[in-house]
């Protein structure tokens, strides 16, 4: 009897713990997603009073619009296809091998992520269009297909599944698969039975989250795509921007937030379906140096991978920055330019760098309290439904939450668009997904009945997670920092409504000067451009240590 009492006094705290962790999420997600966005729908769909709900019709009728919805579809998918074969192999290479220049190569492979969109099209643009690298070789140009579209895309989200697969194959028990092999199973047939299974919600995790960029690329659509090619951001951007018709851009925002929905839905309901514990490892027992032709093959074709797809756009940025004799692109970004800055256009390093910091430490917060409340096997439907609602601001429009902040964040006590917060709060909207998806796979691998026997010992949520949850989470807790201040200093989308003109960030500057003509603003944008890149591969760098230095990883 009193054992019982013992387990429903711990169940008591269980619930109450969930239900605590999951207060400062919901309440982010439900002032600075949920009620700025629809605060531009229905500027867009409501006048005078009155819901025109008849308007989603006449939009889905117009056959421009079925269009665009099927090819956002279609490519999506493929993109996510393409990335997911292209870069499993590294996620091995990464998890499994111990070679010299591994941290440098993580940090590099992670550097293309955090780049705006813009210069990744504009990057891909000086490769494969008009007078690009495949034209002066072979008089081949990829500009006009969407072949530039699908392979840049491979190029943005590579990183994605290189961390989130990468991260928990590392911690996955080698021998499961080894003992499989000795009871006469080919590799292939090892690895597909026995390491894919395990592998299962960290490749779900990566699939989704890469195509939910791709089913909402923007910049990229926008310089590679032309105007052969659009997708829905693409579509809303121009209805808002250029055609200035909220209604339909409205609608179109609807119409990507269901779709969206469904998606996250269905991968919720797969997920949950597919959840096991799992024996992790300390990574340091799992990375050895490659060993016989075929572990050295396949290094090296990772290798080839990474330096064609990853690096070769990059010098391209490097070299086009160095255009002008003496640095001059550099030398010119410490002066004022009254017709694109208020201040010299330097500075947005230093914004940049301080909205990253502030807006990782919301990302990793509230993304960790979700993460925690969502492993709980006790989870009602309403936490189980959370999960979904987590990825939407993945889905859903950066130029709608943009609007949305300046319309409805302008009112006391939530009057802060003079604020600098504003811009870290934005930037955190899109990390938390990431803390979230990084964490998950490994949280939920940990076993159960590890943390039900600390709660009916008498440990406080707090120390149960303390004791069991956080030694194996380590790793991921810093992975997903580094994913979460990585997407922070690329944010675009939502950041160039709502940074301020005199502390603009690096990819809005970027922005600012590559939509003026001029060889000068050209060279200033692609020299921040390679400023942007260093910066985050050296802070991803520090990260590397810092994780290598806790784990013992070499």
């Amino acid at each position: 009897m009193d054992l019982t009492r013992t387990e429903v006094a711990a169940r008591k705290r269980s619930a109450a713990a969930r239900f605590g962790l999951l207060a400062a999420p919901v309440a982010f997600f439900a002032v600075f997603f949920a009620y700025p966005v629809a605060a531009i729908v229905a500027r867009g769909l409501k006048t005078d009073g009155t819901w025109h709900i008849g308007r989603i019709g006449e939009v889905l009728a117009q056959s421009d619009v079925r269009h665009v919805l099927w090819f956002t579809t279609w490519q999506a998918f493929v993109s996510t296809a393409l990335t997911l074969i292209v870069a499993l192999p590294g996620a091995y290479v990464f998890a499994r091998f111990s070679f010299p220049g591994k941290q440098v190569l993580r940090a590099v492979v992670t550097v293309p992520f955090v780049l705006p969109t813009v210069v990744v099209g504009t990057a891909f643009l000086a490769l494969v269009g008009r007078g690009g690298l495949l034209d002066e070789l072979w008089g081949v140009r990829l500009d006009t297909t969407v072949w530039a579209i699908l392979l840049a895309h491979v190029f943005f989200n590579y990183a994605v599944v290189v961390r989130t697969i990468g991260g928990l194959w590392a911690q996955l028990d080698p021998r499961q698969e080894e003992a499989a092999r000795m009871l006469g199973a080919s590799p292939l047939r090892a690895w597909r039975q026995v390491t894919l299974p395990a592998l299962g919600p960290a490749v779900a995790a990566a699939a989704l989250m890469v195509f939910l960029f791709t089913f909402t690329s923007f910049g990229v659509v926008q310089i590679l795509g032309g105007p052969t090619f659009s997708t829905l951001e693409v579509e809303i951007y121009r209805q808002t921007s250029e055609i200035f018709d909220l209604s339909t851009a409205a609608v179109l925002t609807l119409i990507q937030f269901a779709a969206v929905g469904a998606i996250l839905a269905l991968h919720a309901w797969t997920v949950r379906r597919r959840e096991t514990a799992l024996r992790l490892v300390d990574p340091s027992v799992t990375a050895r140096r490659p060993r016989g032709a075929g572990q050295w093959a396949l290094l090296g074709g990772v290798l080839a991978t990474v330096v064609i797809l990853l690096l070769l756009p990059l010098a391209v940025l490097v070299q086009r920055s160095l255009g002008a004799p003496g640095f001059g692109y550099y030398r010119a970004l410490t002066s004022e330019d009254g017709g694109v800055f208020l201040v010299p256009p330097i500075e947005a390093i230093g914004n940049s760098l301080s909205y990253a910091v502030a807006a990782t430490l919301i990302a990793v917060v509230i993304g960790g309290l979700a993460a925690a409340a969502l492993t709980r096997r006790d989870a009602g439907r309403f936490v189980r439904g959370f999960d979904a609602l987590l990825m939407l601001p993945l889905g859903v429009s950066a130029v709608t939450v943009g609007f949305g902040f300046l319309i409805a964040l302008d009112e006391p006590p939530l009057d802060l668009r003079s604020s600098w917060i504003l811009v870290p709060l934005a930037q955190a909207l899109v990390g938390v997904p990431f803390v979230v998806r990084t964490m998950l796979p490994v949280l939920r691998a940990v076993d159960v009945r590890l943390r039900e026997a600390a709660s009916v010992l008498g440990a406080s949520p707090w120390r149960v997670w303390r004791e069991v949850d956080l030694p194996m989470v380590r790793r991921a807790l810093l992975i997903a920092a580094g994913f979460a201040f990585a997407v922070s200093l690329g944010e675009f989308g939502a950041t160039v409504f709502i940074a301020r003109p005199d502390r603009p960030t690096l990819p809005v500057a970027v922005a600012r000067l590559l939509g003026r003509p001029g060889d000068l603003n050209y060279g200033q944008a692609m020299a921040l451009s390679t400023i942007l890149m260093v910066v985050c591969a050296v802070a991803l760098l520090v990260l590397e240590r810092l994780r290598t230095d806790r784990t013992g990883e070499f």
